[in-house]
C-alpha cells in the first residue's frame, strides 16, 4: 500500500487560520460601518462625540486583537511540502534566470486568470451562439443568389420577413401588461394601439411623473419621461412620442431611462424585461422626496437625485454616481 503524502500542513491549525480571517474581515467591516454611520441618534453633540470615540476605540482594539490572533495562527499552520508532482511544469520553476525567463510565474497567472474568467467566457459563448442561430435563421429565408432578371428593372423587392420571436399575439401582451399593473397600485398604465398591433403605454406614477413607453410586440423601443401636470397628446389628440419634456429634472430621468433599456436586455423572456424596467420606472415615486445614497443631500445645481441603480434602486445624483 502506498504512503499518503505528507502535505507539511497543520489542517486543524489552517482551519481556524480561515476562521480567524473571517473574524478579521468582519471586525474591519464593522470600523468602516462606524466611520460611515457617524454620529447618530444622539441628543447633545458631546455625547455624541464620546460615544463616537468609544465605539471607534472598541472597533479599532477587535481589529487588532484579531490580527495578532492570525499571526499566531499563521505560525502554527506551517510551510507546505514542496514534493508535489507537478509534471513537466514544476520544471520551470527550476530556471536559475527567473529575470530572464518568468516561464512558471506567467503560467500560474495565465491559469488563475482563466479560471476568473471562465464563467464570463461562457455567458459570452451562450450569447454568441444564441445571436447566431438569429442571423442564420433570417439568412436562410432570404435567397443571396441574384440573376441578370433580378437585377434588371422589373425586379420586385422580397418583402422583409420579421423574426418570429419578435412577433407575440396582442393578447399576451396585454396580458403581461395587465399583470405588471397589478404588481403596482401606485402606478396606472394605459395601453394604446394608434398603428395596429404594436403598443403604446401611457404610465402614471403618481403625482410625480408620466412616461410613454413604446413597445414593439413585447419589446420597449423608446421611453419619454415628462412632469404629471404636462401635456403628453399632440393637438390632434394622439399621444406625444417625441417631445421632451419642458423640465430639465424629467429630460434627466428619460436618458437615465434609455440607458436602463439598454441594461434590461433579455430576449428570450421579454416579459421579465417588462417587469424589470417597471420595477426600476416606479423607484422614481419619490423622486422629489428621496436623498442621494453617496453625498446625502437632496439638491445639487437644482436638481434632485435622477439616477436609480439598476440592482439596488437607490437613488443618487447624476454626478456622484460615478
Amino acid at each position: 500500500m502506498a504512503e499518503p503524502i505528507s502535505v507539511g500542513v497543520n489542517l486543524d491549525a489552517f482551519s481556524h487560520a480561515i476562521s480567524g480571517i473571517q473574524a478579521l474581515r468582519s471586525s474591519v467591516s464593522r470600523v468602516f460601518e462606524s466611520l460611515k454611520d457617524g454620529m447618530k441618534n444622539r441628543e447633545t453633540l458631546e455625547g455624541r462625540e464620546k460615544r463616537f470615540i468609544s465605539e471607534f476605540q472598541d472597533t479599532l482594539q477587535a481589529v487588532n486583537r484579531d490580527l495578532n490572533e492570525l499571526e499566531r495562527l499563521s505560525g502554527l499552520v506551517g510551510r507546505p511540502s514542496e514534493s508535489h508532482p507537478l509534471h513537466n511544469s514544476g520544471l520551470l520553476s527550476l530556471d536559475p534566470v527567473q529575470d530572464k525567463t518568468p516561464l512558471y510565474s506567467q503560467l500560474l497567472q495565465a491559469y488563475k486568470w482563466s479560471n476568473k474568467h471562465r464563467a464570463c467566457w461562457f455567458r459570452f459563448w451562450f450569447q454568441l451562439q444564441y445571436h447566431a442561430g438569429l442571423a442564420s435563421s433570417l439568412l436562410n429565408q432570404q435567397s443571396l443568389k441574384r440573376s441578370a432578371n433580378q437585377m434588371g428593372a422589373s425586379a420586385k423587392r422580397r418583402p422583409k420577413v420579421q423574426p418570429s420571436t419578435l412577433v407575440l399575439p396582442p393578447q399576451y401582451v396585454d396580458d403581461v401588461i395587465s399583470r405588471v399593473g397589478r404588481m403596482f397600485p401606485d402606478m396606472t398604465i394605459e395601453l394604446f394601439r394608434p398603428n395596429g398591433t404594436s403598443a403604446v403605454l401611457l404610465v402614471t406614477l403618481g403625482k410625480v411623473l408620466k412616461a410613454i413607453v413604446v413597445m414593439r410586440s413585447l419589446f420597449i423601443d423608446r421611453t419619454v419621461v415628462r412632469g404629471f401636470n404636462e401635456n403628453v397628446h399632440s393637438e390632434d389628440g394622439k399621444l406625444d412620442i417625441w417631445t421632451k419634456s419642458q423640465y430639465l429634472v424629467f429630460q434627466k430621468v428619460t436618458d437615465h431611462a434609455t440607458t436602463a433599456l439598454l441594461h434590461y436586455q433579455l430576449p428570450q423572456m421579454p416579459d421579465v424585461v417588462v417587469r424589470s424596467f417597471m420595477t426600476w420606472l416606479r423607484s422614481y415615486i419619490k423622486l422629489f422626496q428621496s436623498s442621494c445614497q453617496r453625498c446625502g443631500r437632496f439638491l445639487q445645481d437644482g436638481l434632485p437625485p435622477t439616477w436609480r441603480d439598476f440592482r439596488t434602486l437607490e437613488a443618487f445624483h447624476d454626478t456622484c454616481r460615478l
